[in-house]
């Protein structure tokens, strides 16, 4: 738990002082005034041959107004600071997560699962921001408080002392019985709520699915299941915790009550009326004292109901703060030969996941040129969307190197790895802004002109995607882009890529959702406008790669074929499988093909 608040920056660790300066001085004022309450009560109760003395009274009294106002202003001062602190603490702690986890490869994200990074964001760090709100004060008065009540109690009868002793050890009992049930309860919870936002998220996004084949019991099953068990378990946890307050208002009537026999039984042997006057006085005194102190610890039962799940919360986000990305940063290239720029060489790559035992890719050979294109087809499965995502890095080879312009492309820096790279993803991302924000994405789109975005618009074919909504490139896009068509989506995707004007460019199946007058016009205009850009293609339609200067077939995770259209549709059987089943008979005599059966 302690480990998190390294993340504590210096005005938050000013703050901390004052708070406890402050702690401190609240503590010493109300420990003075049961002091003074009870001089209060021995000059009431024990008057002199004048009468009671009304000016001591007077004064007492206002040492005691002074007291109770200055310990409400430190009360004030040091919520105001607290409350400050936390909530700067965890605004800090929340970007320290969003930052790591922006580092994160896809190696990373799959371990962590999206819905628990979410929650470890938000409501984690929540509850951490809420331990430090209160904790921060409670942890620093309740300690200072029962150590000045003590010094004082002990000056008072041996007898008073152990009741005293005796209440606070049965209190510590009860509290940690109860702790040792609820900590695991609590990371449970934690899970739970994981499990909870990913049944949620599943069904928000594929609701036209699940109304489509009237899956909507099937869901709200599934997200029965884990909500029962999250509200049994926090019944249960909660019940446990509601029994501390009546468990702590029996042990302080207890006290109460003992406190008040025992100086009843005291005055029975005495006959002087001041020394009884005295004792009632002590009494007074010695009972605010016990209440203070056993209020103490009241205090840090507090803190010990948020700490159990603020302790797994904070493991939690330590867990995602304290894990390195799988891809590192390379030390950088200073100089690149420019006859190979552009130029994509795969040697001997192999690469398989971390919770596999088998290569999804295995001994991955092939170069292509600076304003080549290659294109990777093969049945679902078969590796082709992962071995491109080794080029940007999203995960590392197992085996082999992959060069970039002649470079091992763990050797260059990450930043300046995706300034080559032009990615358009498989299923189209886009932003909530605007349309100029989409395509003006990133570094280099803070340089980019109106005239670059609408060339690059004009290239993927969405110059009418962008005519059609008011406001041209200013037009608002709702996020995930669902105020646009699959198709839309996936034409302003390649347009950011286009717009960024990179060394290579890689289409992660990325014309599926185009129809094939549009996909015609966009290869064309690809071939006309990018003609020193190296292109890789990941494609389920041979329509889309049959002009390629490469093609690689891959069939789980292996080659199985390389070379152009017209080769394969000759010496590679499931190429020929593949151009089958999509193409005419006219079309494969045209490639080459002669025999059908």
């Amino acid at each position: 738990m302690l480990k998190i608040f390294k993340y504590l920056n210096k005005f938050d660790v000013i703050m901390l002082v004052g708070i406890t300066a402050l702690m401190v001085v609240q503590a010493w004022l109300e420990i003075e005034i049961p002091r003074l309450m009870g001089e209060m009560t021995q000059t009431i109760t024990a008057p002199t041959a004048y009468g009671i003395a009304m000016g001591d009274i007077w004064r007492t009294g206002g040492f005691m107004l002074l007291a109770a106002v200055g310990s409400l202003t430190c009360a004030i001062l040091a919520v105001w600071l607290s409350t400050r602190m936390s909530a700067r603490f965890a605004a800090g702690l929340r970007s320290e997560i969003f930052n790591r986890v922006e580092q994160f490869s896809a190696t990373e994200i799959n371990r962590f699962s999206i819905p628990g990074l979410i929650t470890r964001t938000t409501n984690d760090v929540t509850r951490v921001q809420m331990f430090l709100g209160i904790g921060a004060r409670l942890i620093i008065r309740a300690p200072v408080m029962a150590i000045w009540a003590f010094t004082r109690i002990s000056m008072q009868n041996w007898r008073f002392v152990a009741v005293v002793g005796i209440a606070i050890v049965v209190m510590m009992l009860v509290v940690l019985s109860i702790v040792v049930f609820v900590i695991p309860k609590n990371k449970k919870i934690q899970e739970l709520t994981d499990d909870l936002n990913r049944h949620t998220r599943e069904s928000l996004m594929g609701i036209r699915v699940v109304r489509a084949y009237n899956a909507q019991s099937y869901q709200e099953q599934k997200f029965e299941a884990s909500n029962s068990e999250m509200q049994k378990t926090q019944t249960f946890v909660e019940r446990l915790m509601q029994l501390l307050t009546p468990g702590m208002l029996l042990i302080v009537s207890g006290l109460t009550l003992s406190i008040t026999l025992i100086t009843a039984t005291l005055i029975r042997y005495v006959t002087d009326v001041a020394v009884q006057s005295e004792m009632v006085a002590d009494m007074l005194t010695f009972s605010q004292y016990a209440i203070i102190a056993i209020m103490s610890f009241v205090m840090l039962v507090i803190v010990f109901t948020l700490l159990p799940r603020a302790a797994v919360s904070s493991k939690r986000i330590l867990e995602v703060l304290d894990t390195p990305s799988s891809v590192v940063d390379g030390e950088g290239i200073d100089k690149r030969n420019e006859k190979q720029s552009g130029c994509v060489e795969f040697k001997n790559v192999s690469f398989s996941y971390d919770d596999s035992e088998e290569n999804v890719l295995e001994n991955i050979s092939f170069k292509v040129n600076k304003g080549e294109t290659i294109a990777f087809i093969g049945s679902t499965g078969s590796g082709k969307s992962t071995l491109i995502n080794l080029i940007p890095r999203f995960y590392d080879a197992t085996e082999g190197q992959i060069l970039i312009g002649g470079e091992h492309i763990q050797d260059y820096k990450l930043d300046a790895l995706n300034n080559l790279i032009g990615y358009v993803s498989q299923k189209g991302i886009i932003f909530s802004g605007t349309i100029r924000d989409n395509i003006a994405l990133g570094e280099k789109g803070e340089k980019m002109t109106d005239a670059d975005i609408h060339a690059a618009v004009s290239i993927a074919q969405a110059s009418e995607v962008v005519a059609s909504k008011e406001g041209g490139l200013d037009a608002r896009t709702a996020q995930g882009g669902s105020n646009f068509s699959g198709g839309q989506k996936q034409r302003l995707s390649i347009a950011r890529a286009l717009a960024k004007k990179p060394e290579i460019l890689i289409f992660d199946d990325s014309f599926s959702a185009l129809d094939f007058k549009t996909d015609r016009s966009l290869r064309d205009a690809l071939a006309t406008h990018t003609q020193g850009v190296t292109k890789l293609i990941v494609a389920q339609r041979i329509g889309s790669i049959a002009d390629a200067d490469h093609i690689m077939v891959l069939d789980k995770g292996r080659v199985v074929g390389f070379g152009k259209h017209r080769e394969l549709l000759q010496t590679c059987g499931v190429y020929v499988q593949i151009a089958r089943s999509q193409l005419s008979k006219e079309e494969l005599a045209e490639g080459g093909m002669v025999e059908y059966a």
